[in-house]
């Protein structure tokens, strides 16, 4: 019965850290992730990548195999997005991401996340981008 004197510390523990997010989240329920954690989830190809850019950017440069749907479209184009799957959402810099993550999940999806750093800092990293 000792032991059981320690759970309460343990709890707190947990708590702690889980707070301080040293307990790694499943990517699909992280608020963001970073490229090389959404890098990760594009090579396995089980994730569905969602760009919320405008044309014009997309024609310069994307990630193969994305979806484009713009952010002041997505809104009417929800149904173009799967429930079924895991969702990282894109944009240039990781603001508008986070902007259609939340779209996203104000819409009743559940498995979304955004991209921190965007287009911008996955190209960085040398991951594949198409022209």
């Amino acid at each position: 019965m000792k032991s059981m004197r320690f759970l309460p510390f343990l709890f707190v523990i947990v708590s702690v850290l889980l707070v301080a997010g040293c307990v790694p989240q499943s990517p699909a329920n992280a608020p963001e992730i970073s490229t090389s954690e959404a890098n990760l989830l594009y090579s396995r190809g089980e994730t569905f990548f969602l760009d919320v850019r405008e044309q014009e950017e997309w024609d310069m440069v994307h990630i193969p195999s994305t979806t484009l749907i713009p952010l002041g479209q997505l809104q009417d184009r929800l149904n173009e997005v799967p429930k079924d799957k895991n969702i990282v959402v894109v944009c240039r810099s990781g603001n508008r991401s986070q902007a259609g993550r939340d779209v996203l999940l104000a819409a009743g999806f559940t498995n979304v996340t955004s991209m921190a750093g965007g287009l911008n800092e996955w190209s960085k990293q040398g991951y594949p981008v198409e022209p």
